[in-house]
């Protein structure tokens, strides 16, 4: 099950609209479908944390490596960061989407591209960034 089923099963079982939980949340109703419909995902760990304790479930339980992931990856690179590792992941997926792999291979295989996405992003960040800009790291 993922992020979307999971936040739409927690709500419904509780017999909450969208709204009275993105009032909980202090997201708006917009947020709330688009979560449910799979098109977004909240963007930190607190907003997970905060939906999380509103549902009653474990943070753990609504993310997956993926969702982590694609966190980690707006909290340091910002949405377009972020859209970029998902349009990435979207792509890898429909790669497999014939099951040629094992899925212990697959996930193996996605570790690996977040791993490059990552790097590439550092990298172009050094590469990029002006001198004065960027965070001293002695």
């Amino acid at each position: 099950m993922n992020f979307a089923e999971k936040v739409k099963q927690l709500r419904t079982a509780r017999g909450w609209t969208q709204e009275q939980l993105g009032q909980m949340l202090g997201k708006s109703k917009r947020t709330i479908v688009s979560y449910e419909k799979g098109d977004s995902y909240p963007r930190t760990r607190e907003v997970y944390a905060k939906l999380a304790e509103i549902l009653e479930v474990d943070i753990n339980y609504l993310m997956t490596e993926e969702e982590a992931f694609l966190t980690d990856v707006g909290e340091e690179y910002g949405r377009r960061g972020q859209l970029q590792a998902e349009m990435i992941l979207s792509q890898t997926r429909e790669l497999f989407a014939g099951g040629a792999l094992s899925e212990r291979d697959e996930i193996a295989f996605l570790t690996e591209m977040q791993k490059i996405f990552l790097d590439s992003k550092q990298t172009a960040r050094e590469k990029f960034t002006p001198k004065k800009y960027r965070k001293e790291t002695e």
